[in-house]
């Protein structure tokens, strides 16, 4: 769940040729030129994409505060950011030491949803990386800890949906295990018909490069507004800002 930078969100490039192609997710790898050994490059949502982390976590803080846990947005970043929404709940309880009411969460899902509709934008450079990584003829996807309805709802709110194909979006809540668990990326790989050795992840968060890593991936750390030393640690190669991409990437 990421900071509040001063982010404006971009028209979203002309989709490149390669998403008019019929068949599934696999085809968009078999029907992409690889670049070097690249085959994929996997894109987490919340925090690389769209600037969503800090809203997330202030509608939880919020929340959980009237619960009567008092929680700042610092602490909430801390505590629940990258994590999916059930272990959000049963850490939540455990802290209580009791159930919340059994809407709790959806009642959060809506009104995160409302905060995302008034305030979500994408983060800087996201649009042009992920077109000019398509462009190369790399095959693109998401991968997020979040609901498929989340990521969906927050690409389009930012213009960044019609950059991938409909079948290359995938949640943790599909696998047995989120991250920082390699499920969810080897999954994504899976299904775009990628090889995991040759498949780069873009991640904000530890958990998230502990998965690559695990993975056998290439992790690439968005650090503008994540602990570089955490991201350093967990595996990645730091990339400052998402302009720096293409060329980290060996796409420019």
């Amino acid at each position: 769940m990421q900071g509040t930078r001063d982010r404006g969100a971009r028209a979203a490039p002309k989709p490149p040729p390669w998403r008019v192609r019929e068949g599934g997710a696999r085809a968009r790898v078999q029907g992409c030129r690889p670049v070097g050994d690249l085959q994929l490059v996997i894109f987490d949502c919340d925090g690389v994409l769209v600037d969503s982390e800090a809203i997330s976590c202030g509608v939880l803080a919020s929340m959980v505060s009237a619960e009567g846990l008092p929680t700042t947005l610092a602490q909430s970043r801390r505590e629940y950011q990258g994590l999916r929404l059930d272990e959000v709940l049963a850490s939540v309880e455990a802290k209580l030491g009791r159930t919340l009411p059994e809407d709790w969460l959806a009642r959060y899902e809506r009104e995160r949803a409302d905060t995302f509709r008034r305030d979500l934008k994408a983060v800087p450079g996201a649009a042009d990386a992920v077109a000019h990584v398509a462009a190369a003829g790399v095959a693109v996807c998401v991968a997020s800890q979040g609901k498929l309805e989340k990521t969906r709802l927050t690409l389009g709110l930012t213009g960044l949906l019609e950059l991938f194909p409909q079948d290359a979006l995938f949640s943790a809540h599909s696998v047995p295990r989120g991250k920082p668990h390699p499920d969810l990326f080897l999954a994504a790989a899976s299904a775009m018909g990628a090889e995991p050795a040759r498949c780069a992840v873009v991640e904000d968060t530890p958990s998230g490069v502990t998965a690559a890593v695990a993975a056998g991936m290439r992790a690439l750390g968005y650090c503008a507004d994540s602990d570089e030393t955490a991201l350093r640690e967990a595996g990645a190669e730091l990339v400052a800002s998402l302009d720096r991409l293409p060329t980290l990437l060996g796409l420019a």
